[in-house]
Order: structure tokens, then C-alpha cells, then sequence
């Protein structure tokens, strides 16, 4: 299907497609060349470049159902997935870094997986972060150069012309913020203010020094959400060598020894396996990946021994590193009520906690409506009034995922320890002093007429830091990559110690990337997929 196809054309497209679907579904094969367990921002990418070969047989399993709902498709509805049957719902463990607070961990569930509930935001990551992840696989197509260009190959740009760091042409439609609020405007201007520069877009050379503001690009097209379903796997979903299989839990993959030989499914009530032919590639995301790993026998001896899981590779690694985007959010009042536009998130900020950095370690985005935490709600919470979403772009804590049972239907245990080390409460100081010295900037002066939290006089103390921290739910690093003893997979991916196994999600970063993650896991999962097509020359 074409991206210029007429409403006939894409109404036949649309019945062909289903129809395919509904006879590949009901007649699953008893093994296929792939099975990619999860559809989510990776899972999409990787069955899709797989399926280009005619010759391959791919399985997409997805946990979750469809993207046919307004609250995926509509960019303002995204606030009603949270909580819904489109996330995973996990729930971390109290913490003792913020007071006992157990913080909501969500996670997007169905085809599209976070691209389909997420705020739409497409964020490259900063230069450093991959010459990082090069450095740690040793693999220097992990480097920033290398990743730019996958980058202008992926991308049907629709902004200001940017060769050298944007393409066009590509599966995923990237545009800036359409029409967007008078008020990103003032932070755009209350940045300059600040000394902070501002940019044409948040990707390209805002991204190579130490940041700067811009309108945001999102994953948008005529109004309606374009996820990385909607870029990759969508238009090839009438293929009959792509069976999409939805509303379908993976419980464990299946070895021969410490070889991967298929996958064990629940679908219905009915659990079956399936096998494979050449690999099953893990992309179900940083929570649910490490779980999957350890369900199947991968991991810490002594963990999967409690459960008496039978051990196949002892990976100390698998579910720990867990890191995420800790933030802490200021709210002003309106001085006259202004609707949210486009996703209600339009200007974004990377910017330094300490001037002798070279790279931003602070990631801000404007929210067009109040986004208190169940704390910071007893501070008042205005009937019209607009948030900085400040993080920590590069937290220090670390948290893990473990195993609460060996029930595959059971969530994990998840602890992200945020705050636990005390450079990340230094660093959060230095974001909500940002947040409102740019809420008190004069370009903000015709839109507001007070802050509301913390409030004027109140001070930026760890006791409101702990109380308003909530998270962008840009979990990472539960499997990561690298060469010494704690790393879960290798530069290609694969796992250690086994065979016919890889990992491509968000799990995989050694660090969380700079930004929303959503545009790093579509690297994930190019760069899987072109690692296994050159592996098997297809």
C-alpha cells in the first residue's frame, strides 16, 4: 500500500489484509524461519524487515490486541490508554528514596506496543549516547555516524530540509508539532531567556552540543497517530509469509539444550508450542524481556532455583541495570484558559544540570494541562493550568526486575530505585530550579498568573522532589549489551551463552538514551533486523 493510495484503494487494502490475517491466524504453521515475540516499537521494525523476503516466514506473537481505537489513533486521546487494557499496568515496589511511594511503571500493550499510546514524540538521542552504546558493544556501527544514517533512511522528514541529519522517503512520517500552542512559544522564548538556544527541530545539531529548544517532531500524520505499527508492519500485513498474532501471551521459549527452538504460547486458553527454524528474536520491552528470559531458564542460578525453573545459561545480567527517566513536575496557573493542541506536549528542552558538562543531562517537556503526583495534588491543582515535565536525562540509580513467581501470568517484581543515588537528587534539584525559573521568565507573563507547585516561596527541597517524582516511562537496560560478565547480549544481539536467540527492545541500552526512547528502539530493531538478514543472507 502506497502512502498516496485513494480511499478505494486503501479500503481493498484494508479487506485484503484481514482476510489474510484471519486465514494465517487460524492456520498457524507448526514452525516458522522467525518468531519476534512482541509487536511493539522494535517487534514492528524487525518482522517487517524480515518479511521484505518473500522467502521468510515470519511470526509476530503480541500480547495485546489491535490499534483500532480512538484512544490510540486520536494524538490527544493518549492520556486515556494509561491504566487501560493498552498497558501492561506494572506497578513498582515501595520505595524507600521517595517516602514509600510505589511508583506506576506503565508500559504499552498491543500492536504498536509504546509507539501506539505514547505521547508521539520522536527524539533521535544525543551523539554521545551512541558513540556510548559503540564503545560498550565495541562495535562502531552502533556510533553515532553509523546510527545518523540509518536514521535519514527511515524518516519521510516534513520540516525545515535538514540533509545532513533528516531524510525523506523513508516508512516513518516526522513532522513538528502542526499549529502548535501560543504557550510552547513562550518557552521557546523563556529558554532564550535563560541563555538556552533554541533550534528548528530537537534532532540533528540540537542533539550534537548541549541542547537547546525546539518545537517537538512527532510520529503524526493528518491529524491522526502514525505509529511505528502504522510505518512498518501495517502495509504488510497482506503478505502471506506474516502472520500477526494478536492477543497471544508468549510463556516461554523452548530449548534443545542451549539451543532456541521455538516458543510456548497461550492464546485462548490454549497453550501450544511453535517451532523455529533459524531464531526468536525477544522484543516484549525492558520489563516484560528479562521476565521472559527468566521464565525460559536464562539467568542467575540461585533466582530461578527458588522457583525451580530448570537453569539452561547462568546470565547474571538479565533484569538488572533497570533505568528509566525519573521526573518532577512544576505547575503554573493560566491566566485565561488555553486548550491543548496536537498531543498536549508541543516544546521540548535538553539543557545541563552543571555548566561544565558537555552533553545535557536534563530532559524537559511542556505539558497544556496540569500533571500533578497523587502528593503534590495537596498543594492545589488549578482548574486550568499547564506543567514542566522535567527529568533526568541520565539518571545514576539503578534499579532490577526480578521474578515473583514462576506463573507466567504474574508481574514481576519491579524496582527502579529511583533517587537512591545522590547525584540524581543534585541533578533533580538543578531541574525543577530550571522548570521554574523558566515558568517565571517575562515570556511567560501574558499566559500565567502564578506557580502553583511548588508554589512561590516554597523551597526545590528533597522532601517535594520525592513527593512529586514520577516517571516517562522510558524503562531500559534490563538486558544490555556489552562485553564484560553483566551484559545479556552481545554488539549482534545475541544472547549469551545460547544459540538462535536475540534480544531488540529498549532493554538492550547500556544507558537510557537521551529523550523519549521511542525512535532508539526503531534502531533496535533496524539494526537486528539488518544484523540477521546479513547473517542468513536474505
Amino acid at each position: 500500500m502506497t502512502n498516496h493510495a485513494s480511499p478505494a484503494q486503501i479500503a481493498d487494502f484494508e479487506r485484503r489484509a484481514r482476510e489474510n490475517q484471519m486465514r494465517l491466524t487460524a492456520n498457524l504453521k507448526p514452525s516458522y524461519d522467525f518468531i519476534v515475540c512482541g509487536g511493539g516499537s522494535s517487534g514492528c521494525v524487525i518482522a517487517r524487515r524480515l518479511a521484505e523476503n518473500a522467502d521468510c516466514h515470519v511470526l509476530l506473537i503480541e500480547a495485546g490486541g489491535d490499534d483500532a481505537a480512538e484512544s490510540v489513533l486520536d494524538p490527544a486521546l493518549w492520556p486515556t490508554n494509561l491504566g487501560s487494557a493498552r498497558d501492561w499496568g506494572f506497578q513498582a515496589v515501595p520505595s524507600p528514596h521517595l517516602d514509600g511511594r510505589a511508583l506506576s511503571m506503565a508500559m504499552g500493550k498491543g500492536l504498536g506496543g509504546g509507539s501506539s499510546v505514547n505521547v508521539m514524540v520522536w527524539a533521535h538521542g544525543h551523539r554521545s549516547d551512541w558513540d556510548h552504546y559503540a564503545a560498550e558493544s565495541g562495535d562502531p556501527a552502533w556510533g553515532a555516524d553509523a546510527v545518523q544514517a540509518i536514521y535519514r533512511r527511515i524518516e519521510n522528514w516534513q520540516g525545515v530540509p535538514d540533509p545532513d541529519h533528516r531524510g525523506s522517503g523513508g516508512p516513518v512520517w516526522v513532522q513538528p508539532a502542526a499549529d502548535p500552542s501560543p504557550l510552547a512559544g513562550a518557552l521557546l522564548d523563556a529558554a532564550q531567556e535563560l541563555g538556552i538556544p533554541r533550534f528548528d527541530s530537537p534532532n540533528g545539531r540540537m542533539m550534537a552540543g548541549a541542547g537547546g529548544a525546539a518545537i517537538s517532531d512527532m510520529l503524526v500524520r493528518d491529524g491522526r497517530r502514525h505509529s511505528l505499527y502504522r510505518a512498518y508492519l501495517r502495509p504488510f500485513a497482506d503478505r502471506p509469509n506474516l502472520t500477526i498474532l494478536t492477543d497471544t501471551l508468549v510463556r516461554r521459549i523452548l530449548f534443545t539444550g542451549r539451543r532456541a527452538t521455538g516458543v510456548e504460547i497461550e492464546r485462548a486458553g490454549e497453550i501450544r508450542s511453535i517451532g523455529v527454524g533459524s531464531e526468536v528474536i525477544v522484543s516484549t520491552g525492558a520489563i516484560n524481556t528479562p521476565r521472559l528470559l527468566m521464565l525460559s531458564g536464562l539467568g542467575k542460578r540461585r533466582d530461578l532455583a527458588r522457583f525451580d525453573i530448570p537453569l539452561v545459561e547462568h546470565i547474571t545480567g538479565v533484569g538488572q541495570n533497570l533505568q528509566d527517566h525519573v521526573a518532577f513536575c512544576c505547575t503554573w496557573e493560566y491566566r485565561q484558559p488555553l486548550a491543548p493542541r496536537n498531543n498536549g506536549s508541543e516544546a521540548t528542552l535538553y539543557w545541563k544540570s552543571r555548566p561544565e558538562l558537555t552533553a545535557p543531562d536534563l530532559l524537559l517537556c511542556q505539558v497544556e494541562f496540569p500533571v500533578p503526583s497523587e502528593r503534590t495534588t495537596a498543594l492545589g491543582v488549578p482548574e486550568h493550568g499547564w506543567t514542566m515535565f522535567g527529568g533526568l536525562a541520565h539518571p545514576q540509580s539503578r534499579g532490577d526486575v526480578r521474578l515473583a513467581s514462576s506463573d507466567p501470568h504474574a508481574a514481576p517484581v519491579v524496582d527502579p530505585r529511583m533517587l537512591s543515588d545522590p547525584a540524581d537528587v543534585a541533578a533533580a534539584r538543578a531541574c525543577v530550579n530550571l522548570c521554574r525559573d523558566l515558568g517565571a521568565a517575562a515570556s511567560f507573563t501574558p499566559f500565567v498568573t502564578r506557580e502553583v507547585i511548588p508554589g512561590a516561596g516554597n523551597p526545590t527541597d528533597y522532601r517535594f522532589l520525592r513527593d512529586a517524582a514520577v516517571t516517562y516511562w522510558h524503562q531500559s537496560g534490563t538486558a544490555r549489551m556489552g562485553r564484560d560478565d553483566l551484559a545479556v547480549v552481545d554488539s549482534t544481539l545475541k544472547v549469551r551463552g545460547v544459540e538462535g536467540l536475540r534480544v531488540a527492545d529498549g532493554s538492550i541500552f547500556p544507558t537510557v538514551p537521551t529523550g523519549n526512547i521511542q525512535a532508539p528502539c526503531a534502531i533496535v530493531g533496524e539494526r537486528a533486523a539488518q544484523i540477521i538478514r546479513d547473517a542468513y543472507r536474505l
